[in-house]
């Protein structure tokens, strides 16, 4: 439920965020519209063409977002799947000890 809620939060501070201004490179004052995925870092596309990414592996910002925002909500509902199994044998033991 924490992790949901953090979640939460993000999602609005990003919104609120993006809504009126989109962020800069703070090299470059630049939108940061890439993301590079060795560094796991969002870049300019100034930063891009610099020798620190030349050679990474660059994506869209909005695609690396979403894939990580998939491989969120993959472990969230792993995590809701533990809890309901957990529960399940909690109220089986409370059983058994009445």
């Amino acid at each position: 439920a924490k992790i949901i809620e953090i979640a939460k939060r993000l999602s609005l501070q990003a919104a609120k965020g993006g809504a009126g201004r989109e962020r800069l490179c703070e090299k470059h004052r630049e939108a940061l519209k890439l993301f590079c995925e060795e560094d796991q870092a969002p870049i300019c596309l100034v930063c891009r063409e610099s020798q620190a990414h030349r050679v990474h592996a660059v994506v869209p910002i909005e695609e690396a977002a979403e894939e990580r925002k998939e491989k969120f909500q993959a472990h969230v509902q792993i995590l809701k799947d533990n809890r309901e199994k957990l529960l399940g044998l909690k109220t089986a033991e409370e059983g058994k000890s009445l």
